[in-house]
């Protein structure tokens, strides 16, 4: 059995773990899930050092899943 370089490809996955930063400057962060193929992520949710709801950015992608 021949091995070629089509028989060693891996798949893509589907999903990518990132973390998001807050845009409020508090330095606050979690990180989410994501689709690959899917725009800029950008959520609302509430940030526990100014107790608000703020916009977080994308900040770095972390790994694949």
């Amino acid at each position: 059995m021949f091995l070629t370089a089509v028989n060693l490809a891996k798949a893509k996955s589907k999903t990518v773990l990132v973390q998001m930063v807050s845009a409020a400057g508090t330095g606050y962060c979690f990180n989410t899930k994501r689709n690959r193929l899917r725009e800029k992520l950008v959520l609302r949710k509430n940030d526990p050092l100014v107790n608000k709801h703020v916009l977080f950015h994308k900040k770095k992608k972390i790994r694949s899943i």
